[in-house]
């Protein structure tokens, strides 16, 4: 098997000061248990935060590197400022809150995004310090979701996958977000990205969609050229490990004292101190339960375990101040002499302790407001070797998708949690065994070792990257071209519009040239031995109006008509037949009324279906079928349809871009060098007829035949600014 390259927050192991020096301790958590079997498998690296090693000497610091790298571990290490605001601050304090739906916790100004680009950077260069050629690299959740885009950018070749291992919340939240078309960006720097459920994939989808306009397909994105894939991986647990734990004596003799009171049924709560899992509801939940079913007063015992967490962080420092409140409270309603409702650990517990309790809970409640998967509640079947036991399974945990035998509720209804609670303490012995028998055949099948296994066979089976001739142009490599372009005896600029001099716009008369594109176009005119073209598809009215003032060669609907500088009319001829107009229009005028925000553009030689206004998901359904439908009705018809950029054009087949090639050449004296920039499927025409030796540049991500990409107007400007000598410095990058 490969290598395998883990990256995650943490190392699997922490380090702590003892005595004699800094100690290693296991980490136990359900990443470090999930990936231990392909790090030792693969004889792999696994790159982390290990903890703090501020205070250590450089000699036992070098010491501890040494141990870490005998585990195959690197160290990646973070100053404590680092760690507060990568970690608390943007990781902890945006990204989680969000990712789980709280929005009220976000900050009024969300900062710290700097640092966590910084330490993103850091991963990666460790990274790619660490790559060998072949290896795998896997990068693990939201701490870290810039490294593949910054791991790719230095190792094009490399395979990539990323796992999430919290909710991907739906568009509309996340939409909220700052910097999220970088995040979303980061994340598609991987070939394969894994999330739990089907749902957590869509919500992705649909941001992609929304945010960058990427071109979604089920599972798969298209991007810079090359195709994401996305994939579903539940996470599972060891459920072997869980199982023999439970059949040993000293776990076994835990469970006879906890169940020494005869009659006492126990509902038991595993959780890390956190607002997402839903504690508090639960403790209202079983309030309500022993205030509407007082028969079960003295007969049932909640034990609530928390572990602590983020101590530092004031949101759970009150969180925590909040469920004492709630206990107090139960204890003061419902507390008697020789009996106590609820059990409140506010500790980590062992392995055998855990368990212990999971084989004496008579019910596991499981009740997060939002969860990624929740793998407490795969333990708990995985070590009821006695087939006993009932789950109550909240709808929001990720768990719920797979184990349907659970009793799921809805955690923001206490009142009907609190029946739930009812009916699993009255269950059947019958139906307990029935339910638990199904969970523990779907839990000891997909175990952790499968979860890594199959995420591992699928990214492996992936097509390498590569292929795409076209180079997304790095800064070096727009130095090395500027200085290409300037020493050119002649240039011949051929320049595409829309997308590529000014962003898309709502509407197609929105995107109006600005004050600083025309100064730059005006400045690249007036070099020496440059000549500047604008192909656009735009009508012949619409570039009169924008740019007929400046010294340029003009070419409205993709070269079909052409203006030099200073003429007063347009040569080229108004195309003949013209018959496929009429149906055409009728087409796309019918969707354009049952597509709110579309609207029809007519041109001499093409028709237009615009549909970026619209509601993306619905737009884009809306631009498939008319795609489908057109390609029935015109396939005999000298036509093409072009689908753009959210747009669908139908245009006549001798109206495209590469038709003015052949005029342009002939003209241009020996030595010139034409260069064309173009972000479509009209420009993939332009690209297509240039010489061999002339620069072709896309603009975005979509595939395309040229040499180099660009990834948006930006670019584009810096790119010509550095050209014209314009920008400060008259560099790039």
């Amino acid at each position: 098997m490969a290598r395998v390259l883990l990256v995650s927050n943490r190392l699997p192991v922490t380090v702590h000061a003892g005595e004699d020096g800094p100690r290693l301790d296991p980490s136990a958590g359900g990443l470090a248990t999930g990936l231990r079997g392909p790090h030792e498998r693969s004889r792999g690296v696994w790159i982390g935060w290990a903890g703090d090693l501020e205070g250590l000497e450089e000699g036992a610091r070098g010491k501890l590197r040494r141990e870490l790298e005998g585990q195959g571990l690197v160290p990646v290490e973070l100053s404590g400022e680092e760690v507060r605001r990568y970690y608390e601050g943007f990781s902890n304090g945006v990204l989680w809150p969000l990712f789980h739906y709280e929005i009220n916790r976000l900050p009024l100004v969300v900062e710290d995004w700097d640092v966590y680009e910084a330490v993103n950077q850091r991963f990666a260069d460790a990274v790619v310090a660490q790559y060998r050629p072949g290896d795998v690299i896997w990068v693990h959740d939201y701490q870290l979701m810039r490294v593949p885009a910054l791991v790719r950018r230095q190792i094009p070749e490399a395979r990539i996958g990323f796992f999430l291992h919290i909710p991907f919340p739906a568009s509309e939240v996340f939409r909220t977000l700052p910097h999220r078309d970088r995040l979303l960006a980061g994340l598609l720097g991987a070939d394969l990205i894994g999330f739990h459920t089907a749902s957590y994939m869509r919500h992705f989808s649909s941001s992609v969609l929304r945010i960058l306009g990427a071109v979604c397909d089920v599972d798969r994105v298209h991007w810079e050229g090359s195709e994401v894939r996305l994939g579903v991986f539940p996470m599972g647990v060891d459920a072997e490990a869980f199982a023999r734990t439970a059949a040993t004596p000293a776990v076994l003799e835990q469970v006879r004292e906890l169940r020494s009171e005869d009659g006492v049924q126990l509902l038991l709560g595993i959780d890390r101190l956190d607002y997402t899992k839903g504690i508090p509801r639960r403790l209202l939940a079983f309030e309500r339960l022993l205030g509407h079913h007082p028969e079960l007063r003295e007969r049932v015992r909640l034990i609530q375990v928390a572990v602590p967490s983020r101590e530092d962080v004031v949101a759970y420092r009150d969180f925590r101040s909040l469920t004492d409140e709630l206990i107090g409270r139960i204890h003061g309603a419902f507390a008697t002499p020789r009996w106590v409702p609820v059990h409140w650990i506010y500790r980590a517990l062992s392995r055998e302790e855990v368990v212990a309790l999971y084989r004496a809970a008579d019910v596991l409640l499981v009740t997060p407001i939002r969860d990624g998967m929740n793998l407490v509640a795969k333990e708990f079947v995985a070590s009821r070797i006695d087939e006993d036991g009932v789950l109550v399974l909240s709808e929001f945990a990720g768990a719920a998708a797979e184990l349907a035998e659970a009793v799921t509720v809805n955690p923001f209804d206490v009142e009907a949690t609190a029946e739930a609670f009812h009916r699993a303490l009255c269950m059947p012995e019958e139906e307990r065994h029935t339910r638990m028998h199904a969970l523990r055949r779907r839990v000891l099948a997909f175990t952790a070792d499968r979860w890594a296994d199959r995420f591992l066979a699928t990214l492996a089976e992936l097509p390498p990257r590569g292929g795409a001739p076209a180079e997304v142009a790095r800064p070096a490599r727009l130095r090395e071209l500027v200085v290409r372009l300037r020493a050119a005896p002649a240039l011949v600029l051929l320049l595409d519009y829309d997308g590529t001099l000014v962003p898309f716009a709502a509407a197609p008369e929105l995107a109006r040239p600005d004050r600083e594109l025309l100064h730059l176009l005006a400045a690249l005119a007036s070099r020496p031995e440059t000549e500047v073209h604008v192909i656009s598809g735009r009508t012949r009215a619409t570039l009169d109006r924008w740019l007929g003032r400046l010294p340029l060669v003009l070419h409205a609907e993709h070269g079909l008509f052409s203006r030099e500088p200073g003429d007063a009319e347009w040569t080229g001829a108004e195309p003949t037949d013209v018959a496929w107009h009429e149906p055409v229009r009728r087409i796309l005028e019918d969707f354009a009324a049952r597509t709110p925000g579309s609207l029809v553009e007519e041109k001499s030689a093409a028709l237009a279906w615009h549909y970026r206004a619209t509601e993306a998901e619905f737009g884009e359904r809306q631009a498939k079928e008319l795609h489908l439908h057109l390609r029935e009705v015109l396939s005999n018809l000298p036509v093409e349809i072009l689908p753009g950029h959210k747009v669908i054009e139908v245009r006549a087949h001798a109206a495209h871009k590469g038709a003015i090639v052949p005029r342009l050449v002939e003209r241009c004296r020996p030595g010139t060098l034409l260069a064309a920039l173009g972000d479509d499927q009209t420009d993939e025409d332009l690209f297509a007829a240039l010489p061999p030796d002339a620069v072709t540049i896309h603009v975005g991500t979509s595939p395309s035949r040229a040499q180099l990409r660009l990834g948006g107007v930006e670019e584009v400007r810096a790119l010509l600014r550095a050209l014209a000598d314009t920008a400060p410095g008259g560099g790039v990058g």
